[in-house]
C-alpha cells in the first residue's frame, strides 16, 4: 500500500531534529486559495522479516525499557542511514536471533502513517540457519521461539502482536482457504504439487 499522501515537498524547512524522528513545515496553499502551515513527521523505515526456520516461523517475545509489558514480534528493526532495506533486515535478523539466509524475498511494504514518511517492508528469509548467538542492544530483551503457520496465523489475535500492519492479511488467510494457501506457497515455494 502507498502512501495516500504527497511527499514532504522540497520546500518545506525541517524545524526538529531529534534521534528518530524529523518534522517538517511547509506552506500549503488551500482550497480557496488561503495558506496554511502543513507539518509531517519523517522516520526511518524499518525492516521486519518473517524468518522461517524448516516449516516454522521464527517469532519473538520482547521487551523494551519504554514498553509497558511483553510484546510479540517479527525481528526486524530500523534502516540505519544509507543502508538498504534488505540489508537491514539481514543485519536485524542476525543480531536478533543469531540466524541467517541466503534465500530473500520482499513480501510487503506499507506507509502505515499518513502524517509520518515512513515505510516498513517484510521480508521472507528462507531456510533460515543458527549462525552465531543473538548480539542484543542494551535496551533489549528477546527471546525467540517457533511456530507452525497456523500459530503464526493465530498472532492476528494476540493484542501483544507489534507488526499490526500485517494483521489483515492474516486474518484473510484464516478465513480464506484460498488465500491461506497463497501464503503457505509464498513462504514454503518448494511445497508447490505439479499438476
Amino acid at each position: 500500500m502507498a502512501s495516500k499522501r504527497n511527499p514532504i515537498p522540497p520546500h518545506a524547512t525541517k524545524v526538529f531534529q531529534g534521534k528518530i524522528f524529523e518534522v517538517w513545515q511547509w506552506e500549503q496553499k488551500m482550497f480557496d486559495g488561503t495558506v496554511e502551515t502543513f507539518e509531517r513527521l519523517r522516520r526511518p523505515n524499518t525492516a521486519n522479516i518473517i524468518a522461517l526456520v524448516g516449516d516454522r516461523v521464527l517469532v519473538q517475545t520482547q521487551r523494551q525499557p519504554d514498553s509497558v509489558e511483553d510484546f510479540t514480534s517479527l525481528p526486524g528493526g530500523r534502516v540505519d542511514a544509507g543502508e538498504h532495506e534488505l540489508e537491514a533486515a539481514k543485519r536485524e535478523l542476525l543480531e536478533e536471533t543469531g540466524y541467517t539466509s541466503d534465500d530473500w524475498q520482499l513480501w510487503h511494504q506499507v506507509s502505515p502513517i499518513g502524517k509520518i514518511e515512513w515505510t516498513i517492508y517484510t521480508y521472507i528469509a528462507r531456510n533460515c540457519r543458527f549462525a552465531q548467538p543473538p548480539q542484543l542492544d542494551k535496551g533489549e530483551e528477546i527471546t525467540s521461539r517457533l511456530l507452525d503457520f497456523e500459530e503464526f496465523l493465530m498472532l492476528s489475535e494476540d493484542k501483544s502482536f507489534y507488526e499490526e500492519e500485517l494483521v489483515r492479511q492474516m486474518i484473510k488467510c484464516r478465513f480464506d482457504p484460498q488465500k491461506k494457501e497463497e501464503l503457505k506457497l509464498t513462504l514454503w515455494p518448494s511445497q508447490k504439487v505439479a499438476k
